[in-house]
C-alpha cells in the first residue's frame, strides 16, 4: 500500500477515483498523523463489481481451502500484534493494554471461523412419501456489505469478514471514518494470507453516505452487517428492506448492572469499575445504570467511587493510563449535557464531572471518570446511552423492582447480575430481557459465544456456533426417486 492509497479493490491497493484524501487524527493530540483515501460512489461500485465477479469461484472453493487462508491470517495477525495495538491506540485512543487485548480478540475470530468453515453441515429429512427424499443444504448468501465502527476498529472487522469468508461469501467493507488505517492493516494481512482478488474489498471514506447508498441500493448485495448506533442502524435496515437484504445489526446498549444485598460488594464494585470505564466507556456493553440494593448502596458507592477516583486519564501510550480520550467533541458535549442535567435534577456528583487536560497533551477530548448517585428516571442519563466515562448509581428495594427497572429500556444488549444466591441468579438472569447476561462476571463475550441483543440493540448474532449462520442461506431439495 502506498501512502494514502487505502482502497483495496479486486486484490489491489488504490486511491479514490477522484483522488480525494482525508487526514487521520490522533484523538489524544488532535494532530493528524496519516492520510486515507476518501472513497465515494464510484469506488463503492468498483468494489461491489469485484466482489460480484469473485463470488462464483469463491463460493465453490472447499471449506478446507477457506479455512487455511483464515489460519494463515490468524498467524500473521499474531506476528504483528504489537504493531497493530500501537496503531490502534494512536488512531482510536484506547489505552495500549486494551488495544493489545482487542488484537487478541480479533485473532480469535479468524481462528474460530477457520474451524467453523468445516462444520457447515447439511441434513436429510425423512419424507411421508416412499418415493421422495429431502436434502437440506446451507449455501453462501452472496455478496456481503459490512460497515464497522471506530470503538473496536480491528475486532469488529474480523468478527464480520471471517465468517463471511468461511461461509464462501465475498465482501465489501467500509470502516469508520475515524479509524481507516486499522482496517487497512487488517486487509494487508488478508492479502498476504492469500485471499483471492475480489473476495474482500475495502473502501475507506470521509463521508459514509455515498458508499453505503451504492451498496444499500444494489440488488447484488444480499446481506448487510452493521455495528454502530441504533439511530443509524434503523436507517440502514429500512433501506436494506427495499431489496429484502438479510441484515444483522449490533446496535446501542443501555446495560443495567444489578448488585443484590447478598453479593460480595467489593467484588461487585471492582467489576463495575472495570467494565464501566472499559475503552473510556465507549463500548456497547458498558453498564449505563448501576442498581444497588439499599442495604449495600452506601458501601458499594464508597468502594466504587474510591476506585474511579484513582483512574488515570491520558494518552493510551502512557504507562498506567486506563482512561483515554473520547472520540470527538460531540462525545464531550454529550458527557457534559448528561452530568449537568442529572445534577440540576437532584443527582449527587461524587467525583469527576468535567473535562480534563492531561499534562503535555493538546487533545480536547478528555473527560474525567465520573460517578453520579441518586439518579432517577427523569434524568437523561437514565434513558440515553452514555458511551463515555460516567457511572450512574441507583438504589432499589427488592428483586422484583430491580428486574422491572433493569428492563425499563428500549435497548437489550448486555446486562450484569451480582448475587451469591443460586436461585435468585436463575430467576433474574432468565427475567432480564437482554441478549447477554454476565453473572458475577464482567466479560460475557468470546469468539466462541454468540454476541448480540434484542429490542433496539439489534438483530442477529456474531461469533459462536451461530455466527456463521448469518452468512448462509438454507436450501431444501425434494427429489422423487
Amino acid at each position: 500500500m502506498t501512502d494514502g492509497a487505502t482502497l483495496y479493490i479486486d486484490g489491489k491497493w488504490t486511491g479514490a477515483a477522484d483522488g480525494a484524501v482525508f487526514e487521520v487524527q490522533d484523538p489524544s493530540s488532535d494532530v493528524a498523523f496519516g492520510v486515507a483515501s476518501a472513497g465515494g460512489a464510484a469506488d463503492a461500485r468498483a468494489a461491489l463489481n469485484a466482489a460480484t465477479a469473485a463470488l462464483p469461484a469463491w463460493s465453490r472453493t472447499t471449506a478446507y481451502e477457506r479455512s487455511e487462508i483464515l489460519v494463515r491470517a490468524h498467524r500473521l495477525l499474531n506476528e504483528r500484534a504489537e504493531a497493530l495495538a500501537q496503531l490502534m491506540t494512536r488512531e482510536q485512543g484506547k489505552p495500549l493494554r486494551m488495544a493489545r487485548a482487542e488484537v487478541r480478540y480479533a485473532g480469535d475470530f479468524l481462528l474460530w471461523f477457520a474451524e467453523e468453515a468445516k462444520r457447515v453441515y447439511g441434513m436429510t429429512i425423512p419424507s411421508a412419501r416412499a418415493d421422495q427424499r429431502f436434502t437440506v443444504l446451507r449455501q453462501p448468501v452472496g455478496v456481503v456489505a459490512a460497515i464497522t465502527p471506530w470503538n473496536y476498529p480491528i475486532s469488529m472487522i474480523t468478527r464480520k469478514v471471517a465468517p463471511a469468508i468461511a461461509a464462501g461469501c465475498t465482501t465489501v467493507l467500509k470502516p469508520a471514518e475515524q479509524t481507516p488505517l486499522c482496517a487497512v492493516a487488517v486487509f494487508e494481512i488478508l492479502h498476504e494470507a492469500g485471499l483471492p482478488a475480489g473476495v474482500a474489498n475495502l473502501v475507506t471514506a470521509a463521508d459514509p453516505a455515498p458508499v453505503s447508498d451504492v451498496w444499500l441500493d444494489a440488488p447484488a448485495v444480499r446481506k448487510l452487517t452493521f455495528t454502530g448506533s441504533t439511530e443509524v442502524g434503523k436507517h440502514l435496515a429500512a433501506r436494506a428492506a427495499g431489496s429484502m437484504k438479510r441484515v444483522s445489526m449490533e446496535l446501542g446498549g443501555h446495560a443495567p448492572f444489578l448488585v443484590f444485598d447478598d453479593a460480595d460488594v467489593e467484588h461487585a464494585a471492582k467489576g463495575a469499575a472495570l467494565v464501566k470505564y472499559l475503552n473510556t466507556g465507549q463500548a456497547c456493553i458498558c453498564p449505563n445504570r448501576i442498581y444497588v440494593q439499599r442495604p449495600n448502596v452506601e458501601a458499594f458507592t464508597e468502594l466504587f467511587t474510591t476506585r474511579v477516583a484513582k483512574l488515570k486519564v491520558g494518552a493510551g501510550t502512557t504507562d498506567g493510563v486506563t482512561v483515554g480520550p473520547l472520540i470527538d467533541g460531540a462525545a464531550m458535549q454529550k458527557m457534559q449535557r448528561q452530568v449537568e442535567d442529572a445534577v440540576a435534577k437532584g443527582a449527587r456528583l461524587l467525583t469527576g464531572g468535567s473535562p480534563v487536560r492531561p499534562e503535555g497533551l493538546t487533545g480536547q477530548n478528555f473527560f474525567a471518570p465520573t460517578v453520579i448517585a441518586d439518579v432517577t428516571p427523569e434524568m437523561l442519563i437514565y434513558r440515553e446511552e452514555t458511551f463515555g466515562p460516567i457511572a450512574a448509581i441507583i438504589g432499589f428495594d427488592d428483586e422484583s423492582q430491580a428486574v422491572t427497572m433493569a428492563n425499563d429500556t428500549h435497548y437489550g444488549l448486555a446486562s450484569y447480575v451480582y448475587t451469591d444466591d443460586l436461585r435468585r441468579a436463575t430467576r433474574v438472569t432468565e427475567a432480564l430481557r437482554f441478549g447477554m447476561v454476565g453473572l458475577n462476571d464482567i466479560n460475557p463475550t468470546s469468539a466462541a459465544a454468540p454476541f448480540g441483543g434484542v429490542g433496539e440493540s439489534g438483530t442477529g448474532r456474531e461469533g459462536g456456533p451461530t455466527g456463521i449462520d448469518e452468512y448462509l442461506d438454507v436450501k431444501v431439495i425434494g427429489a422423487a426417486v
